[in-house]
């Protein structure tokens, strides 16, 4: 039968993570980037198109509990919360108990499985069939962040599932534990307690498998069971790559991205610091940049453009960290760039007017800063509809060249350390006005 776009979704989040005893009590409130699991498991199904939650907690349940109310109210959605008294028993037991409240199609997750949305998506964008289950399998066996001593392996062939299990020898793919299941799942597991005393999740899949009603889809998108401090390390490193954008420039990329994600990471997302504050710092520093060049002498200069690329490399923490702790809006986006432009605008007229006050031949500093500012400006204008079409033409995964704030930031940087503030003037003129003009032609070319 098909479905409609939204559905119900359950979410195992039981178990007590021994293993990651050290982070904290309950596994499904451990923080990754800032973020409990839980949380960042539900915001990715929210993604993906499910709109109401049925969570089955065990191990402090209570804790657990009075966290998720939180998160229903900040989010808006229904999240409905099960206890399961024997949570420490196999997970199936953990499935049953959801039975009276699952009588149609439903996404179930685990609670400590990070995913890209993309994977229940696609799952959901399937039609289900009464009887049957749908198990979204990686079938990259040397993926490196699958726990090969834990994971679970899959058997598949044609689309169907033959075996499942942790001991398999003979595999092609691992179980990422993101399901689109009927209630079938329900009436499987009382047979395979009944039948075989196995009450775990993937006996059932196997009674089911038995029958030729496990469908198996593969998938090659991000996920990982986190159920180690190895594997939590590795989901934390995995989410911050996906922190880099396709329209960072060459020293975005290579300079300021490696070590804004430290900062980020390291320092940041463990403070209660919100995104506009880190906004509102980096153009501080840029006005203090200014403020130095204005000053001039040597020394004010460095200091000046010591300051201005620290303020570079900070513009892209705001944006790390509302990302990762899920704070992102248009009004923080749009206030950033307008607090970009008065920081660009004040950086370089500072810089001219120190070489203005150094130069003899100031009309044509006067003229250079003019033409260097006039660029700066339409350049961030043209920047938007430049990205957008490069993203149509190469794929929203490509990285392209592009003459962005990093790099005028940077030959600011470069040329007053150098003592040649006026050369770097004639760079970003230059620069920015040739690619604006190129721009527009290449817009014009494609219509």
């Amino acid at each position: 039968m098909l479905r409609e776009s939204n559905m119900k979704c359950l979410i195992i989040a039981a178990g007590k993570g021994s293993r990651l005893r050290p982070r904290g009590d309950s596994k499904p409130l451990i923080p990754v980037l800032g973020v409990p699991m839980i949380e960042r498991v539900i915001r990715s199904a929210l993604e993906a198109g499910t709109d109401d939650f049925y969570v089955i907690t065990g191990c402090q349940e209570e804790r657990v509990h009075a966290f998720l109310d939180r998160l229903s109210d900040r989010l808006g959605v229904a999240i409905t919360t099960i206890v399961n008294e024997a949570w420490e028993k196999e997970n199936g037991l953990s499935v049953l108990k959801a039975r009276e409240f699952l009588r149609e199609p439903f996404l179930l997750l685990m609670a400590d499985h990070l995913f890209d949305p993309a994977i229940p998506r696609k799952l959901m964008a399937l039609p289900s069939f009464d009887g049957e289950i749908t198990l979204a399998v990686d079938g990259n066996t040397h993926n490196s962040a699958i726990d090969m001593t834990d994971v679970t392996r899959v058997k598949t062939e044609n689309g169907k599932i033959l075996n499942i299990g942790k001991s398999l020898t003979d595999f092609n793919g691992f179980d990422t534990g993101i399901f689109l299941c009927t209630p079938a799942i329900f009436s499987a597991l009382e047979r395979c307690v009944e039948k075989y005393g196995d009450g775990t999740l993937s006996g059932a899949v196997r009674v089911l498998a038995a029958e030729g009603r496990a469908k198996a889809v593969e998938t090659s998108g991000f996920w990982i069971d986190v159920d180690n401090e190895e594997a939590l390390k590795k989901a934390e490193s995995r989410l911050l790559s996906t922190l880099k954008k396709t329209s960072d420039g060459p020293v975005s990329r290579h300079l300021n991205r490696p070590i804004s994600l430290r900062i980020t990471r390291h320092f940041l997302l463990k403070t209660g610091v919100t995104p506009n504050l880190i906004s509102v710092f980096s153009f501080l520093l840029a006005l203090l940049a200014a403020y130095f060049f204005f000053l001039g002498q040597y020394v004010n200069l460095v200091i000046g453009a010591i300051l201005t690329q620290v303020s570079s490399v900070i513009d892209g923490c705001d944006g790390e960290v509302a990302r990762l702790k899920y704070k992102s809006t248009d009004w923080g986006g749009w206030f950033d760039a307008v607090l970009d432009r008065y920081a660009d605008g004040f950086v370089l007229f500072g810089l001219t007017y120190y070489v203005y006050s150094t130069s003899v031949n100031s009309l044509l500093v006067f003229i250079v800063g003019f033409l260097a500012l006039m660029g700066t400006f339409m350049n961030s204008y043209t920047a938007d509809k430049y990205h957008w079409l490069m993203r149509k033409k190469l794929g929203p995964d490509k990285h392209y060249f592009r003459i962005g704030r990093d790099v005028r930031m940077f030959i600011i940087f470069l040329g007053a350390l150098a003592n040649q503030p006026f050369l770097a003037l004639v760079l970003i003129a230059l620069l920015t006005n040739v690619g604006n003009i190129r721009r527009v032609v290449v817009s014009y070319k494609n219509g």
